[in-house]
């Protein structure tokens, strides 16, 4: 299996998760709710030095994938795309301090940057999915 597709599971399994997390900590399940968050961060790190390694070490020698379809596909795949990132770098922080407050118990500021982080996180680990599909699923060959 190639890194992307890694990726991409990597994401896909931070999105239940993470959504997991959330429906058990609306039950009252506090206990599930850390496990499933903590899982989602394990998740959502084995993603993140995958992407690195991916990007440092194999793309200098096979070159970047590009997304092959002109006009308005590109242009809403490149708005996903930058919004995925920006997003991506801005939440990281983000989801630290959230577990730094949780570990704390510090409930109440946690719950306030949890309803901030937790959206983000959410849209991040979703784009990066469909950010996978786009670049290697339903990518037109390269024009010749």
């Amino acid at each position: 299996m190639e890194l992307p597709t890694i990726n991409a599971c990597l994401n896909a399994t931070a999105t239940v998760l993470l959504i997991s997390g959330l429906v058990a900590i609306k039950q009252g399940k506090r206990e599930r709710h850390e496990r499933l968050m903590y899982l989602a961060l394990l998740a959502s790190t084995a993603f993140l030095i995958c992407y690195l390694y991916y990007h440092y070490v194999i793309v200098p020698v096979r070159g970047e994938t590009r997304f092959n379809y002109p006009g308005l596909p590109r242009t809403l795949y490149l708005i996903m795309l930058v919004s995925h990132i920006v997003l991506a770098v801005v939440n990281l922080p983000m989801v630290i301090t959230t577990f730094v407050l949780a570990r704390r118990q510090n409930w109440a500021r946690h719950k306030a940057w949890a309803k901030v982080t937790f959206p983000i996180w959410l849209y991040v680990s979703v784009t990066g999915v469909l950010v996978y599909l786009c670049l290697y699923v339903f990518n037109a060959p390269p024009p010749k």
